[in-house]
């Protein structure tokens, strides 16, 4: 089985949906899978994040990130992305956690990597 890191960096509902939808089919078929989210990317991992509005395809991030959740895939939420929009760790998922570059770039070193 492969290792893969994918980057969400956009808030943009229809690559979070996609970044999401294919984490999780990584996941289900046994891959390692780790998620990095930067840039605006990080309000994802608000618990109170909307995720409910469908892209052009019908689907949406709720219909992936609570089987993310659930499952506990990790998520590291960029430090400085996420402190500069004063968020706090309080507030997000419980598989999410504040994370840095060194790892980000630990995780690609070892994985096959999708930006969205």
């Amino acid at each position: 089985m492969a290792d893969f890191l994918f980057v969400l960096r956009s808030d943009n509902n229809e690559k979070a949906t996609r970044c999401f939808q294919f984490a999780k089919i990584a996941h289900s078929k046994g891959h390692g899978v780790n998620i990095f989210l930067i840039d605006d990317g990080v309000n994802w991992c608000l618990k109170d994040t909307d995720g409910s509005l469908k892209t052009i395809t019908g689907d949406c991030p709720a219909d992936y990130l609570p089987y993310l959740v659930d499952n506990k895939v990790p998520v590291g939420v960029c430090t400085p992305c996420a402190k500069n929009r004063s968020m706090d760790e309080a507030d997000f998922h419980p598989n999410m956690k504040l994370d840095g570059g060194p790892h980000l770039i630990d995780m690609a070193a070892e994985g096959k990597v999708f930006n969205f």
